[in-house]
């Protein structure tokens, strides 16, 4: 067989592994919230999604406040969703209710925080599997490098950007996407 005709086979047969998983929905992930009550994702269908990993001991942790205020601003297209998560520097060591709590008394937080996960590694939650493999997202590969990383999926559960955390939650690059 012709080497050339074989390698672009290959190509297509990843390409449909690709588009098949690719269709796989963020939607049908189970995630719960910091209370341990089951998140419907699917309840969010028709606004953007913004994930953030976040931690309460983190230099960004003060983005707490523009994330409320991204949040205050455009909830009627945006839900901004909170996830902790202790993988850098150990940074979220507090359980649900100290989490709740330092939100709460610290930043004023409406928006949706989940429970405390694993946001890379062999542990990984299938939410940050979804967010970070293209395979499965259908657009882009990345890692998540330290906490208040976020993703931004569009109103119809596709994958749109990701930004790491030194953008804060009130630049252009995440409001252009919400205009």
């Amino acid at each position: 067989m012709n080497p050339l005709k074989a390698f672009v086979g290959t190509l297509t047969a990843t390409d449909k592994t690709i588009k098949q998983n690719a269709s796989e929905s963020i939607y049908t992930i189970a995630i719960n919230t910091l209370q341990g009550h089951p998140i419907d994702l699917s309840e969010f269908k028709g606004r953007k999604i913004l994930f953030v990993n976040v931690a309460s001991k983190c230099g960004f942790t003060p983005q707490y406040k523009e994330l409320q205020e991204l949040y205050n601003t455009y909830k009627d297209q945006l839900v901004v969703i909170g996830v902790p998560c202790n993988q850098f520097g150990s940074q979220e060591p507090g359980t649900s209710n100290e989490i709740q709590e330092f939100c709460d008394v610290n930043y004023g937080v409406s928006f949706l925080i989940t429970e405390k996960i694993d946001v890379k590694g062999n542990s990984q939650h299938p939410l940050y599997t979804w967010l970070t493999k293209k395979a499965i997202n259908g657009k882009q590969n990345s890692s998540v490098k330290w906490n208040f990383q976020k993703y931004l999926v569009d109103e119809n559960g596709e994958f749109l950007d990701y930004f790491f955390s030194i953008t804060k939650p009130m630049n252009s690059r995440i409001t252009s996407y919400l205009k």
